[in-house]
C-alpha cells in the first residue's frame, strides 16, 4: 500500500525552528519586521520539507486572493488562446494568478464556473461569453456582489461594466469594400448569432459595405448561425443547396471559414479560385505558410492585456473605478496564397 504522505503546516515549520507560527507566516512574506538570516532559515526548510502555502485560508483571513477567474468559450483556436496567454502574462506581472475555466459555448456551463469561481474568492472576472447566452442574471449577481468584472471580445448586452473589444462592424466593412474594390458582386455572409455582439457587428458592417455601393442583397446569402467549423460547414451548404453560388464569402471567425473551405471541397468547389473567402481571425501557421483566405486580424494579445489591465485597476480601486470600454483597431490581412490556373 502507498503511504499517505502528510502535508507540512506552518506549524510544523514552527515546531522545528522553535518559533511562532506569526514569525514563520511573516519570513515566507519577506516581511520587513524578520531578519534576512530568519527570512532564510525558514525558506530553505520550506523547501527541504516541501511546504506548500494554504491559499484558500489565506484567502478567508485576507480577503484579497490575488486570483482573477477567466471564463472563456473555446480554447482549440489561436484568438481565444492568444488572449488567453495575454491574460496569464499580464496577470503574473502584477502578481496575479489566473484560474482558467472553458465553458465549450455552453451557457449552463458558464454559469458553472462563475459560481465556482465565486467560491473560490476571486478578486475580479474576466469573461467572453458563449453563442448561447442571452440571460444575464449571472452577471448582475457578480456585479451585486461587488466583484469586478471585465468582459473580452463578445460582450452581453448589459449596462455599467467594463469591456474590450474590437472594431467589429470596421474590420467587415474593410474587408467587404475591399472585396467590392477588386470587382467582386455576390456576396455572401455565414455570420455568427445576432444576439452576440460580434455577429450582430460584422454583419452590420458587411450590409453597410454593400447599401454603400447600392449593391443588391441576396437574403439567401446572408446566414446567421454559431461560431465554429459545423456552423461554417452547414452555412455554405444551405448556400449550395440554393444553386446559385456566391464570388466572394464573409466568414465571422477563422473556425467559421475552415467549415466552408471543408464543405467547398466536398463539393468540387476551389478555395480562393471559384470563391474567395475573407474570415476574422487566423492561424498560427499563417507566419510560415501562404493563408487560403484573407483575414481581419484582431489585436488578441492586446486585448488580453487591455482587460487584464481593466481588472486590476478595478480590484486596487474600486470606489474610484468607473466602467470603461475600450475598443481596439483591426488590420485587414491580404492572402498571399497564389491562385492556381483552371486545368483544361
Amino acid at each position: 500500500m502507498n503511504k499517505k504522505v502528510r502535508i507540512i503546516k506552518l506549524e510544523d515549520l514552527a515546531k522545528k525552528l522553535k518559533v511562532s507560527k506569526v514569525t514563520i507566516s511573516k519570513a515566507l512574506r519577506n516581511h520587513p519586521d524578520i531578519s534576512p538570516l530568519t527570512i532564510k532559515r525558514v525558506k530553505d526548510l520550506a523547501d527541504k520539507l516541501g511546504y506548500v502555502p494554504n491559499y484558500m485560508a489565506k484567502n478567508l483571513s485576507a480577503r484579497k486572493s490575488n486570483t482573477i477567474g477567466l471564463v472563456i468559450p473555446k480554447i482549440a483556436h489561436l484568438f481565444f488562446a492568444s488572449v488567453i496567454e495575454s491574460i496569464y502574462d499580464t496577470a503574473f506581472e502584477n502578481n496575479y494568478e489566473t484560474l482558467l475555466t472553458v465553458s465549450q459555448e455552453q451557457e449552463e456551463r458558464e454559469k458553472k464556473h462563475i459560481l465556482s469561481l465565486l467560491s473560490m474568492r476571486v478578486d475580479g472576472l474576466i469573461v467572453s461569453i458563449t453563442q448561447e447566452t442571452k440571460d444575464t442574471t449571472i452577471f448582475k449577481r457578480v456585479l451585486q456582489q461587488n466583484i469586478p468584472l471585465v468582459f473580452v471580445d463578445r460582450v452581453p448586452d448589459l449596462e455599467g461594466v467594463s469591456s474590450v473589444t474590437v472594431d467589429d462592424t470596421g474590420g467587415s466593412y474593410s474587408a467587404v469594400m475591399y472585396a467590392i474594390k477588386k470587382g467582386y458582386r455576390k456576396m455572401a455572409h455565414i455570420g455568427g448569432y445576432p444576439h452576440v455582439n460580434i455577429g450582430r457587428a460584422r454583419r452590420d458592417g458587411f450590409l453597410q459595405a454593400l447599401n454603400a455601393n447600392d449593391l443588391p442583397i441576396n437574403e439567401d446569402w446572408v446566414v446567421g448561425g454559431g461560431f465554429g467549423e459545423v456552423d461554417g460547414y452547414n452555412g455554405f451548404m444551405k448556400i449550395y443547396d440554393k444553386k446559385n453560388l456566391p464570388e466572394y464569402i464573409l466568414a465571422v471567425t477563422y473556425p467559421v471559414a475552415l467549415g466552408i473551405y471543408n464543405a467547398a471541397n466536398e463539393l468540387g468547389i476551389r478555395i480562393p479560385e471559384d470563391i474567395e473567402i475573407t474570415c476574422f481571425g487566423k492561424n498560427s501557421f499563417n507566419e510560415f505558410v501562404p493563408s487560403m483566405f484573407n483575414f481581419v486580424d484582431q489585436p488578441a494579445k492586446e486585448l488580453g492585456k487591455q482587460a487584464t489591465n481593466l481588472i486590476i485597476q478595478h480590484i486596487n480601486d474600486p470606489k474610484a473605478f468607473e466602467p470603461k470600454h475600450i475598443e481596439l483597431k483591426t488590420q485587414l490581412i491580404i492572402s498571399n496564397k497564389p491562385k492556381s490556373e483552371p486545368v483544361g
